[in-house]
């Protein structure tokens, strides 16, 4: 009895740490079906979902037909990513950007502060800035010359350059999100060729960049995706290296949140009290593992967490982006279940 008495005392004190260290559940409902769309209108994978200060609801989805013309000496692929505009309710309102040059693989979309749409495309290698009525008003980046199909390899790294780090320049390889400061300026995480970040002020001119392929604080498996918190930080999801590193505006390492599984989208709230939102997305080859979506203190701190993998509601397949524009209402992207759903948390 004296020998199982320590033991028992052990396992007594051991037995509650799981408990004590699981995350809380964080209840919820969803709509699956939140959006309609006209008849013989179909969401594909869906690579965005934003919202404007209206409540309007746009999503950059890979979806359509897409085009090769062919001219006597180049190739251009366009058309096959639509970007729709729904109202708040979920209503279909109109297509944006219909068969345009810079439409073949949606990776995401956000809403900036003065309501203009930012639709980030992985294969033309654009961030496309539209204004409210969907007029261009800035690209960032540039579609290559000729293009036969539409497919990068990551180009070899310069003499005594890391590898992924990407040319110091405005020209993207396969970018994956975009994000703002209070100042205006644009951070856009040139996350899967390149694995960095690239800095660009308010008017479109590059700035600086930082990151190349690496598990070192500041290096990326790769950069899916991007947020500014209020005080300017640089939130950047690293899925591979299974963390969100977190930068200064300018580019300098200050910590990583470690805690929250794969990080594949990210979301942060505006307002003063804000909280950070991310995808623990689980991978294509395995729909059942992971999916869950953590609720963080902008430090690290998990404050919960919910859903999991799966393709009924309330559950999610490989979430690509979230919108939180208010802190208890999200609307979910999905890829792998080709669609958006509405959460509400309790």
């Amino acid at each position: 009895m004296k020998r199982l008495l320590p033991l028992l005392l052990a396992a007594t004190f051991f037995g509650a740490l799981p408990a004590a260290a699981q995350v809380p559940e964080i209840a919820f409902d969803s709509a699956a079906n939140a959006l309609t769309l006209p008849d013989d209108v179909y969401l594909g994978e869906v690579g965005g979902v934003a919202t404007n200060s209206k409540g309007d609801i746009f999503v950059y989805t890979r979806t359509g037909h897409p085009t090769l013309t062919i001219g006597a000496a180049r190739g251009f692929v366009h058309g096959g990513s639509r970007l729709f505009q729904f109202d708040r309710n979920g209503k279909f309102v109109r297509e944006i950007g219909k068969d345009s040059y810079a439409f073949v693989f949606a990776q995401q979309v956000r809403i900036d502060p003065q309501d203009n749409i930012w639709a980030v495309d992985q294969m033309t290698n654009t961030v496309l800035k539209l204004d409210p009525e969907g007029r261009v008003l800035m690209i960032l980046g540039r579609k290559p010359e000729a293009v036969f199909v539409p497919v990068r390899t990551p180009a070899a790294p310069a003499a005594g350059q890391a590898a992924g780090v990407g040319a110091p320049t405005d020209v993207f390889n396969r970018p994956t999100d975009v994000a703002w400061d209070s100042a205006g300026n644009i951070f856009v995480a040139d996350g899967v060729g390149n694995t960095r970040v690239a800095k660009f002020d308010k008017n479109g001119v590059f700035v600086k960049s930082w990151g190349s392929k690496g598990t070192e604080p500041g290096q990326f498996g790769s950069a899916r995706a991007i947020a500014v918190d209020a005080q300017g930080n640089v939130y950047v999801a690293d899925p591979q290296n299974k963390r969100i590193q977190v930068f200064d505006n300018n580019g300098t390492f200050k910590t990583a949140i470690t805690n929250v599984g794969s990080p594949q989208a990210l979301c942060i709230t505006p307002g003063p009290n804000q909280v950070l939102y991310s995808s623990n997305s689980n991978p294509p080859n395995d729909i059942d593992v992971a999916g869950d979506i953590y609720k963080l203190k902008l430090d690290g701190t998990v404050i919960g967490k919910f859903g999991k993998a799966g393709r009924l509601p309330k559950e999610f397949n490989f979430v690509n982006a979230i919108d939180c524009r208010t802190e208890n209402g999200l609307l979910v992207g999905e890829i792998g279940n080709l669609r958006v759903q509405k959460i509400a948390l309790h």
